[in-house]
């Protein structure tokens, strides 16, 4: 019984250190009404985590974080490595879709594979780790591209030599473009055999602890053994594998 208390009470106080990292600053009848918990038990939270440096109150019974969490944090991502994180994740999702995974991240104008799965079959994609790819016909490229801010994403566009690898392949800078937006708002990037002939690919990103694009992640299949009906399965799998990521990686989703 006192192992379910004490797991409830660390529940309560991440729910309120979680609800001040995104409201930056609130009274306690603020952080009451959007945790669903009594002022009393809010308050007594906030009493220990006040003790313990994680918040302080200020003038007008405001309360907000300190930098400790932000400090404890750091410490931690210093031991945290995007390739050993991501590993048993896209070999979990190699085993279930049986396709070949990739995550890949920037590197200058191109995109670099950091990690490859192999697929269970004998026919395999000729990639390697440390291959680089172009970032404007590949799955993973177009997802890196697509979450940049605008910013990058002009400097970047400015500086790629787009050519043609297959007949599939976009030349054209502002279908590029359409194409980018299209990918931000939807959450993923295909390859319909633009950079290969007869590969698929579906990609999505993965984020950090400040929000920013880190890497993607991708699945390939052999156009024979792509099904079109299956692509809503493909993605969902894809996406949860790439939240899994980002969530240890320190990203928080909002709602």
């Amino acid at each position: 019984m006192s192992d379910i208390k004490k797991i409830n009470a660390v529940d309560r106080a991440f729910i309120i250190l979680e609800k001040l990292s995104v409201l930056s600053y609130a009274t306690l009848e603020d952080i009451a009404r959007e945790t669903r918990l009594a002022k009393a038990t809010v308050y007594r939270f906030l009493q220990t985590l006040r003790q313990l440096g994680y918040v302080k109150k200020g003038d007008g019974d405001l309360w907000y974080l300190t930098l400790k969490l932000f400090s404890v944090g750091s410490r931690g991502l210093e031991h945290v490595e995007l390739t050993n994180v991501a590993r048993p994740i896209c070999e979990k999702l190699s085993r279930l879709l049986g396709e070949t995974v990739h995550l890949g991240i920037l590197d200058g104008t191109e995109a670099v594979y950091v990690l490859k799965i192999e697929s269970k079959y004998s026919l395999r994609m000729h990639s390697r780790v440390g291959k680089h790819i172009p970032l404007y016909c590949t799955a993973i490229g177009k997802v890196l591209l697509a979450f940049m801010d605008d910013k990058c994403l002009a400097g970047m566009l400015n500086k790629i030599k787009i050519r043609s690898f297959t007949v599939n392949t976009k030349k054209d800078i502002d279908s590029i473009k359409q194409e980018l937006d299209d990918i931000k708002s939807k959450g993923y990037a295909e390859d319909r055999e633009e950079y290969e002939e007869g590969i698929r690919c579906i990609s999505c990103p993965i984020f950090d602890f400040e929000d920013k694009i880190i890497a993607a992640i991708s699945v390939s299949w052999p156009v024979f053994r792509f099904d079109d009906k299956q692509v809503n399965f493909y993605l969902s799998e894809i996406k949860k594998a790439a939240s899994e990521i980002s969530s240890i990686m320190g990203y928080m989703l909002t709602e």
